[in-house]
């Protein structure tokens, strides 16, 4: 019953920095990458909505942040073309509903951090057309814009142009991602968002006490623009004792948000990074997170293992109509209603 639930449904992911593992390779392979690695993956997992976010790792900061966006952005977009029997890169809710009519992958092209921007808000148009629908401002540290959450004794909020930003994002149709900024940058976003913002990898502060996860009062701030929170599947971000790195604990924060915020407002932010990191040479990712960041949850170190997550869930006794909502149908909804769309 699970395995039809879960072929039936909408499955989102909003979090797999397959794109870095893409971009490492020879423009020539990209495409050709993608299909024997990833595509094989994807649809093992059912993920027929995946979000690919743009992370630019340090060996590229500062000096060639804006140019390892770009390739990355246009690494996006090659493979798309190389495997439109597949998948297809949307720029707005009906373009989604297309691919997913069509038995596509809708892929939906998202920015971590905005790097290699500084504090150049008029180019925010210009990664627009370059495809881009979803972005956070910030990482672990401080840019131009705001700081992460990995700067919360700062008590920092947003930057003149990171409000400018704020407001760009939704006179353009993209969404906020929230995920990775400072407690004060939250709020401070919160403050000034007219539009539903998201979390596209964030767990619960309550059940982890960690500075990447999100307090029940964001939660609730978040759900009450209509966005949605997605759990970041890193197992150390849902707790701190190996012991309890299983699938019952990634599905008490589930069970977390959605009691906080609603069953409406939750989703799935897996964060797969052990392969790209594995993947990546020389190594991606080499800064003091204070967590290990190659930790898995049994089955769930790639997409192919998302099936689990339903099962699980049904274990734990969520409703067939829960579940299809949490696995990708509130994402689907909040795309549907706000990618693309301007102000």
């Amino acid at each position: 019953m699970s395995a039809d639930l879960h072929s039936d449904s909408v499955v989102a992911d909003t979090h797999n920095d397959l794109l870095m593992a893409v971009t490492a390779r020879p423009p020539r392979r990209w495409a050709s990458f993608f299909r024997e690695r990833w595509l094989p993956q994807l649809r093992e997992g059912g993920v027929n909505l995946q979000v690919l976010p743009v992370f630019i790792d340090g060996q590229y900061r500062p000096e060639g942040s804006l140019r390892q966006t770009l390739r990355m952005i246009e690494c996006a977009h090659v493979l798309a073309e190389g495997n439109a029997d597949a998948v297809r890169l949307c720029l707005d809710g009906t373009q989604v509903d297309e691919a997913l009519a069509e038995g596509r992958i809708a892929l939906v092209l998202a920015l971590e951090s905005m790097p290699g921007l500084d504090a150049a808000v008029e180019l925010v148009p210009t990664l627009h057309r370059l495809g881009v629908r979803v972005a956070s401002i910030a990482h672990w540290g401080r840019t131009a814009l705001a700081d992460g959450s990995g700067e919360d004794a700062t008590g920092s909020r947003l930057t003149a142009a990171g409000v400018e930003t704020v407001r760009e994002m939704e006179r353009l149709g993209m969404i906020f991602d929230i995920s990775h900024l400072g407690a004060s940058g939250v709020e401070h976003v919160l403050e000034l968002a007219t539009r539903p913002v998201m979390a596209t990898h964030s767990s619960a502060r309550a059940l982890r006490d960690h500075h990447r996860n999100l307090t029940d009062d964001q939660i609730r701030a978040v759900t009450a623009t209509g966005g949605v929170v997605c759990v970041n599947f890193l197992a150390a971000f849902l707790s701190e004792d190996p012991a309890e790195y299983t699938l019952d604990r990634l599905v008490d924060h589930i069970e977390h948000i959605a009691s906080v915020g609603g069953i409406d407002h939750v989703g799935l932010g897996p964060d797969f990074v052990r392969e790209v990191m594995h993947d990546v040479t020389p190594p991606c990712c080499e800064m003091d997170y204070g967590v290990d960041p190659f930790a898995a949850l049994p089955g769930l170190s790639g997409p192919s293992g998302l099936p689990l997550v339903t099962d699980a869930l049904l274990k734990h006794g969520f409703a067939d109509e829960e579940i299809v909502k949490i696995i990708g149908g509130n994402v689907h909804r909040l795309f549907r209603a706000e990618l693309g769309r301007p102000a």
